[in-house]
C-alpha cells in the first residue's frame, strides 16, 4: 500500500551569512511559529565556530504564497546555564516549537549540550522572542521499565499540538522523544542497559505524557513526564541505524501524521560528534488519533533523501533532517536541515 503523503522540494530558504560569526558552521534544523503579529517566524539553530549552537529568530518572507527568504532578528536562546555547557562544549540545539492553544503558549523542546552530553530541556514563550526556561526534562520513574530514563542522553523531542489520552485515559499533553541507550558514551564500560522487554538497542521514538490539569495549574510541570511507551523502532533500510521525530505531529483524516528522520550507513564511536558516514532521510508514520503510541502505517521508502548538492555536501554530508512545518495560504511546508549547513523547504502533499 502506497503511503498517502509525499514531500516535494521547493528550494533553499536560509544559508549561512558570512558576516554573521554565530553562523560560521551552519544554519540548520529550525523550529517555527506565528508571532502575535500573525507573521511566520523561523527559529533556526545557528552554529558558531567550535560547534557552539544558539537559537535565532528570523521572519519568513513569503512571496506569492511561497517561503522565499528570511529577515534575521537576532538570538533568542544561548547556552547560558551551567547544564547547557561543559568544559569543552556548549550548545542549545535543534529546537522544536509547538503552539498549544490550550495554554496560549509556544512550547520549545531543545537539546542542552552540557557536561554529560545531550539532555532535553523545555522553554515557553507567548511571543517567540522572550523565552522562559523550565529546565531539563524530568522523566518520572516507572518500575515496570526497570530503568531511569533520566540517565540516558535524549534528543528529537516535540509536543503534540493538542491534548491526547494517556495510557490511563487522562487528558494529557504528550511529547515524542528519542532515548539513546549507550551509557558507555558517558561512562565507559556501562554498555546499553535497556528497558524491560526491549531487546533492540537502536534508538527509536518514545512517547511520554503529563496530565493537562497539572500543566494548566502550573506550566512548569510540563517538564515532569510519565507514562512512557515505545512508539517505533527502526524497521526499513533507510532508518536501519536509528530514527527520531521531526515536526510536531499534524492532524490528518487518518490520525496523526508524524514526519521523522531515519539514518543508515555508519555511526562513529562517539554519537555526539558530527557524523560523516551516515545518510539521513525523511520518512513518516500515521499514529492512531485516540492512542498516539500506536502506529497505523509508515513509509517503507523515504519521502525525501539527500540528492541535491545542498543536501549532499556540507558540514555533515548527506543529511535531510525535517524539524518543523507550517501552513502558508493552505499549503503545508516542511522546513528541513540540509547537510547540517542550510535550511530547505518542501511541500507536504497528499498522494493522488
Amino acid at each position: 500500500m502506497t503511503f498517502p503523503y509525499r514531500l516535494v522540494r521547493a528550494g533553499v530558504l536560509m544559508a549561512p551569512d558570512e558576516d554573521e560569526p554565530f553562523e560560521a558552521e551552519g544554519v540548520l534544523n529550525p523550529a517555527c511559529g506565528r508571532g502575535p503579529d500573525g507573521r511566520l517566524y523561523l527559529l533556526p539553530r545557528l552554529v558558531a565556530r567550535g560547534n557552539v549552537s544558539r537559537i535565532g529568530l528570523a521572519r519568513v518572507e513569503v512571496v506569492d504564497g511561497v517561503p522565499a527568504g528570511v529577515r534575521r532578528e537576532g538570538v533568542v536562546l544561548a547556552p547560558e546555564r551551567g547544564w547547557e555547557r561543559g568544559a569543552g562544549n556548549a550548545g542549545v540545539e535543534d529546537p522544536r516549537v509547538t503552539y498549544l492553544p490550550v495554554l496560549g503558549l509556544h512550547v520549545m523542546t531543545y537539546v542542552a549540550f552540557g557536561p554529560l552530553g545531550p539532555r532535553l530541556a523545555l522553554a515557553t514563550s507567548a511571543d517567540l522572542r522572550e523565552w522562559r526556561r523550565l529546565g531539563p526534562v524530568q522523566f518520572g520513574y516507572d518500575d515496570g521499565l526497570d530503568v531511569d530514563l533520566n540517565l540516558y542522553p535524549n534528543k528529537d523531542a516535540v509536543f503534540f499540538p493538542e491534548p491526547v489520552s494517556a495510557p490511563d485515559g487522562t487528558s494529557s499533553l504528550a511529547m515524542l522523544h528519542r532515548p539513546m541507550w549507550d551509557l558507555g558514551t558517558i561512562r565507559p564500560g556501562q554498555g546499553s542497559p535497556l528497558p524491560s522487554g526491549l531487546h533492540d538497542d537502536r534508538p527509536g521514538i518514545w512517547i511520554s505524557y503529563v496530565p493537562l490539569a497539572e500543566v494548566v495549574a502550573d506550566a512548569s510541570t510540563l517538564v515532569r513526564l510519565r507514562g512512557h511507551r515505545l512508539v517505533a523502532l527502526p524497521e526499513y533500510p533507510y532508518e536501519e541505524l536509528k530514527l527520531g521525530a521531526g515536526p510536531a505531529p499534524i492532524r490528518v483524516p487518518e490520525g496523526w501524521l508524524m514526519l521523522h528522520h531515519g539514518a543508515a550507513g555508519t555511526i562513529g564511536d562517539n554519537p555526539f560528534e558530527q557524523q560523516q558516514g551516515a545518510v539521513y532521510s525523511a520518512g513518516a508514520m500515521i499514529l492512531d488519533a485516540d492512542d498516539p503510541a500506536r502506529v497505523l502505517s509508515r513509509s517503507k521508502e523515504p519521502l525525501l533523501s539527500p540528492e541535491t548538492d545542498d543536501e549532499v555536501s556540507g558540514t555533515v554530508p548527506n543529511v535531510v533532517f525535517p524539524t518543523t512545518a507550517a501552513d502558508i495560504d493552505g499549503t503545508l511546508y516542511v522546513f528541513y536541515g540540509m547537510a547540517d549547513t542550510k535550511i530547505g523547504i518542501a511541500r507536504l502533499e497528499r498522494t493522488p
